[in-house]
């Protein structure tokens, strides 16, 4: 493991909310298909996290700070683009608080287990599921074609579904300190 702040994976974690600049641009923007432009970005966005992950594996630079940077970024460009949606009115502002609650509740989780056991944990499978879930409907959300309306309210209770699971074992690994088998993410 390495203990440099600036590698190549990191970069790519912090990228991602980079992306939130063009990502508001054709969010807010009034030039024709600029919700698929959204889209793009987005989709875009979304591969930097596998990615980075991928890459500080493979060039043997997963960090103690990486473990932070790649779930913060994933954190602050989910949060951010469900707000921006909030704001257009295609999310409903409960999903928003339900994630930005479920985020809190983790990152406290992971500052107090790092205070009392010297550790920083590390994302599991089921919370890269469930902000890949939240991703969908979000993604779903911003195109908002009509034909995808279906998929789109499958989406928002799958996601809510997976995002209680994950933070049921997220507690569990907290408070029982069962460890759950972790990814070796970054």
């Amino acid at each position: 493991m390495t203990d440099r702040i600036w590698t190549i994976s990191n970069s790519i974690s912090i990228s991602r909310v980079l992306f939130l600049v063009p990502l508001a641009y054709c969010l807010f923007g009034d030039f024709e298909n600029n919700r698929l432009w959204a889209a793009g970005v987005i989709v875009l966005a979304t591969g930097t996290d596998f990615l980075d992950g991928f890459l500080a594996r493979r060039l043997h630079q997963v960090s103690e700070m990486g473990k932070i940077v790649d779930p913060l970024a994933d954190k602050i460009a989910v949060g951010t683009l469900a707000l921006f949606l909030v704001i257009l009115g295609d999310v409903p502002i409960w999903y928003v608080v339900a994630i930005i609650l479920r985020d809190v509740l983790i990152l406290a989780g992971g500052i107090y287990i790092k205070k009392k056991k010297n550790i920083v944990t590390q994302s599991n499978w089921p919370g890269k599921f469930a902000v890949s879930a939240i991703a969908l409907y979000l993604l779903f959300s911003t195109m908002m074609i009509d034909s995808l309306e279906t998929w789109r309210m499958y989406s928002l209770w799958l996601s809510v579904a997976i995002m209680v699971f994950s933070l049921i074992i997220y507690t569990q690994r907290l408070f029982i300190g069962r460890q759950v088998p972790q990814e070796q993410a970054q």
